[in-house]
C-alpha cells in the first residue's frame, strides 16, 4: 500500500476511472461519490492510497480534507486483504475518518466489523417509478398543485427574460438561504454554482425555478421562491438532485409543486424512474417522500472509529 498522486499530471487517473467502472459493473453501485470522482485529475487536497500489482492499479482509497473517505478494490483482487489495508492506511493518517460504504454491501459490513468501526451516518437512496411516478410527475402534475401567483420556469427561460447574471444571483441566494446549515451545499459563491453547472450532465432546462410573479419588477426578476435542480443518469433514470426553498416562502405549500415541477420535466424527457438522496434520520422528509410514492432502494453508510458526533464524513453530492 502506498501514497499516490492523482493530480492532473498523474498517469494513474485513467486507471482509477477504469477501476471504478469495473467495480460499479460488479457491485451495481458506485464506489466513489460524484464529488470524489470529480477530484480525480485535479490539483486538490484529497489524499490517495493505492496498491499496484505489476503496474496495474488494483485498489484505491481517497480521503478528503473534511475526513470523509471512500475506497474501491478491483473485483478480481478482492478477498486478499486490499480493503483492510486501504482502510487501515486511511485511519492511521486520519483516526476519526468516516469511511463511506456505498450500498452498504456485505463486504463493507464485514470490513467494518473487523476494524471495530460502527455506523455514524446513513444516507438513503429512494426511488419512484411506474404509476406512482406518473401520478406525481405526469403531464399537468405541477399545475394541479401550483398556488396562484407563482410561475415555474426553467433556467434557460429565466435567463432569456432577465439575464443570466440576475437569475444566477437569485438562485445562489436561495441556495445559501435554504442550505445555511449544510457544510457542502451552503456557503456557495458563483464559482461554486458554475462548477456544478460545468458538469457534463448539466441541463439548463432541468433547473426549475419557482418565481413569485406577484412581486415582478419591470427590469429585474421577481423574488425567487425556490428551485429544483434535476439530473439525468441515463435516458430512463433521473434524479431529484437539489431542492431548495427560500425561508421567506416556507409554510406556504410550495414544496409539493416545486418537487412536481422537476419530476414532470424528468418524466417528459423519458425518465421512468427517479431517485433522490435523503438522510435516514430526517424522518419527516423520509415520510413525505414515502407519501409521494418513493421507496428505499439503497443505503449508504458511514463507518467510523469514533462516536457519531465526532464522525467527519460529509457526503459530497
Amino acid at each position: 500500500m502506498q501514497r499516490v498522486d492523482l493530480g492532473a499530471e498523474s498517469e494513474l487517473v485513467d486507471a482509477a476511472r477504469a477501476l471504478l467502472d469495473r467495480a460499479q459493473d460488479t457491485d451495481g453501485v458506485e464506489a466513489f461519490s460524484e464529488g470524489f470522482e470529480k477530484e480525480l485529475g485535479r490539483a486538490s487536497d484529497h489524499v490517495y492510497w493505492a496498491s499496484l500489482i505489476e503496474g496495474t492499479l488494483t485498489s484505491l482509497a481517497a480521503c478528503a480534507p473534511d475526513g470523509s473517505a471512500e475506497l474501491v478494490v478491483d473485483p478480481d483482487h478482492r478477498r486478499n486483504g486490499h480493503g483492510t489495508a486501504l482502510a487501515e492506511a486511511v485511519l492511521e493518517a486520519r483516526p476519526n475518518a468516516g469511511l463511506w460504504a456505498h450500498g452498504n454491501l456485505p463486504a463493507a459490513q464485514g470490513l467494518a466489523a473487523r476494524l471495530a468501526l460502527h455506523p455514524t451516518r446513513e444516507l438513503l437512496v429512494m426511488a419512484v417509478d411506474g404509476a406512482a411516478l406518473q401520478r406525481i410527475g405526469g403531464f399537468g402534475a405541477t399545475g394541479d398543485t401550483m398556488p396562484a401567483g407563482f410561475e415555474d420556469l426553467s433556467y434557460s427561460e429565466s435567463a432569456s427574460r432577465w439575464g443570466r447574471e440576475a437569475v444566477e444571483q437569485a438562485w445562489l441566494d436561495v441556495n445559501n438561504d435554504a442550505f445555511s446549515w449544510h457544510p457542502e451545499q451552503g456557503g456557495w459563491c458563483l464559482d461554486s454554482l458554475h462548477d456544478g453547472m460545468d458538469a457534463p450532465w448539466f441541463d439548463p432546462d432541468g433547473v426549475r425555478l419557482l418565481w413569485d410573479a406577484d412581486g415582478a419588477g419591470a427590469d429585474s426578476p421577481p423574488p425567487l421562491a425556490g428551485f429544483h435542480w434535476t439530473k439525468r443518469h441515463s435516458e430512463e433514470v433521473g434524479e431529484v438532485y437539489v431542492v431548495g426553498l427560500s425561508s421567506d416562502y416556507r409554510g406556504r405549500g410550495l414544496g409539493d409543486p416545486l418537487m412536481r415541477a422537476g419530476l414532470e420535466h424528468l418524466v417528459a424527457g423519458g425518465s421512468c424512474r427517479v431517485i433522490l438522496y435523503v438522510e435516514a434520520d430526517n424522518v419527516p422528509a423520509v415520510r413525505r417522500y414515502e407519501a409521494m410514492g418513493f421507496e428505499v432502494a439503497e443505503r449508504h453508510v458511514v463507518y467510523s472509529a469514533g462516536p457519531a458526533d465526532r464522525a467527519n464524513a460529509v457526503q459530497v453530492a
